[in-house]
């Protein structure tokens, strides 16, 4: 990967390649060799020092007697493939240059195709944290470089130089898949566990408002694979080849696996659960579960509970969905608040994630001797507090998360993933 190093301040640092910004440096620092690109930023071309053999950035405008190159930029959207092909091919320039904000996975398509019909040297950049995977793929899309940062970033979505660096044409790439997403804990723990793995590769978030071109920009890019979170686990499906068992029976995709443009679904929420009350020393195993709620959560939950031989009851507002879940895995349905006659209790909803809502179950009921899950993890919920007060054992919300995404990492890559390592990062 030819990588060069773009400077958000003013350095003493001489990289192999650099990028010199006028607006940031003032003037060209001394010694600047041909593989250097000299970044105008609206200064005048008399500012290129004389006898200066590297690739001058004017913008739009070529300067005669230079190695040039002519970037066009917009800041607010992709144009269609063909436009950015005919944008590109103008000009005189020694490489053309066209940085995009992308803003949904159809213009990450879009610059893919323009890269392969673009018939001349060229960087062709998605800009935003959805374009951050066409820095990394340099190789695919024919770049004449990318860029890393040094110092500062020069723009968010930038990849540090010591990062960009080892992340050769075949590294892998996973990522996270919904909208909006938030704070995620998933790329924090993935990186961990490739990195333990000693796998070179990086995980990216990929918030995208429309799954439009989803298949395409996962064989384009060659993405190894992909967690799905809301609003996308049911939507994913028709852009799939193919779904796994347990994806099917409990109606919802978390994970994408690509094996050479074979694209399949799987569900791994289920083994997130089943680990979840393992590492709190309570194995599911013929428990007698009480699941709180019926959407994609609460299936999952089910399907846990069918495979670890539990017998389930639901209690939840909505009767369609619940009895639906009662049909489909045989679970028993109650309207009783009491929940002293469970081993467990799981609660599958939102309920707690933004405040104390009430829970369709009394909590004076809990006692020791129980289980309590609550996937709601990014705060300690009422449910978790008064279930310790109580005397019950807690199955973790965020190793359900772990759980989930080490069997994630199985599938892609193979390995074992080291799950210190990954709770150490999100912990």
């Amino acid at each position: 990967m030819r990588v060069c190093a773009a400077f958000g301040r003013p350095t003493e640092l001489r990289p192999p390649m650099g990028e010199y910004r006028l607006d940031v440096f003032g003037t060209a620092p001394e010694g600047l060799g041909e593989e250097d690109v000299l970044t105008l930023c609206g200064h005048p071309a008399s500012e290129i020092p004389a006898g200066f053999r590297g690739l001058v950035d004017s913008g739009e405008a070529v300067v005669p007697g230079f190695r040039c190159i002519r970037s066009i930029h917009d800041f607010e959207r992709t144009p269609d493939a063909g436009s950015i092909v005919s944008m590109l091919s103008e000009g005189d320039q020694e490489v053309s240059k066209g940085a995009y904000m992308v803003n949904d996975l159809e213009d990450l398509h879009s610059i893919f195709t323009a890269s392969k019909a673009l018939n001349r040297r060229h960087l062709i950049l998605g800009m935003g944290e959805l374009g951050a995977v066409t820095r990394i793929r340099q190789t695919l899309l024919g770049n004449e470089f990318t860029f890393g940062y040094i110092g500062e970033p020069t723009a968010p979505e930038h990849l540090t130089a010591d990062d960009i660096h080892p992340l050769w044409y075949d590294c892998r790439i996973a990522g996270i898949l919904g909208h909006p997403l938030g704070h995620s804990l998933s790329p924090a723990m993935q990186d961990a566990a490739m990195r333990t793995a000693g796998i070179n590769g990086i995980y990216l978030r990929f918030d995208t408002p429309s799954l439009e071109c989803l298949g395409d920009v996962v064989r384009e890019y060659r993405i190894r694979g992909m967690n799905v979170t809301i609003p996308y686990k049911r939507d994913v499906v028709p852009h799939l080849d193919s779904i796994s068992d347990s994806a099917e029976a409990v109606g919802a995709v978390n994970t994408i696996i690509n094996d050479d443009g074979e694209l399949t679904g799987h569900n791994t929420d289920v083994a997130g659960i089943v680990h979840s009350f393992k590492e709190a020393g309570t194995p599911m195993k013929g428990m007698k579960v009480l699941l709180i709620g019926s959407g994609g959560a609460a299936r999952a939950a089910a399907r846990a509970c069918a495979v670890s031989g539990c017998e389930g009851t639901v209690i939840a507002r909505n009767r369609t969905t619940s009895g639906e879940m009662c049909r489909d895995f045989g679970l028993g349905r109650t309207d009783s608040p009491d929940v002293s006659g469970y081993d467990a209790v799981i609660n599958c909803t939102p309920i707690g994630m933004d405040g104390d809502s009430p829970y369709p179950i009394d909590l004076t009921t809990l006692h020791e001797g129980q289980t309590v899950l609550d996937m709601v993890y990014n705060r300690r919920t009422l449910l978790v507090s008064e279930a310790e007060r109580r005397g019950c054992g807690i199955a973790s919300g965020l190793e359900m998360l772990i759980g989930q995404g080490a069997e994630s990492f199985r599938l892609w890559f193979g390995k074992e993933p080291d799950t210190d390592a990954m709770r150490r990062a999100v912990s």
